[in-house]
């Protein structure tokens, strides 16, 4: 089974590592995997790049450059809308 093209190319869960954030990556690489999409997650940890998105709150989920969460743990389904599934 091949990967399915996905119309994003790339997120980003920026978070300093707290447990939230942790919740958010592993929800956000789970649907990546159940549906076979192929885009790069990576998790940001590093203070100033996060500060450099002009983020207050964590979990804060980048979408292809653009801030789509911040400051909550995104449910499924908003998982699915910014994945565009």
């Amino acid at each position: 089974m091949g990967k399915t093209e996905a119309t994003l190319k790339e997120i980003k869960v920026l978070g300093p590592g707290c447990a939230k954030c942790k919740t958010t990556y592993q929800a956000i690489e789970k649907i990546i995997n159940e549906n076979n999409l192929d885009v790069k997650l990576s998790k940001i940890e590093d203070i100033a790049e996060i500060m450099s998105y002009n983020i207050i709150g964590t979990p804060a989920v980048i979408a292809d450059g653009v801030v789509k969460i911040k400051g909550h743990v995104p449910s499924e389904n908003e998982i699915k809308q910014i994945l565009g599934i």
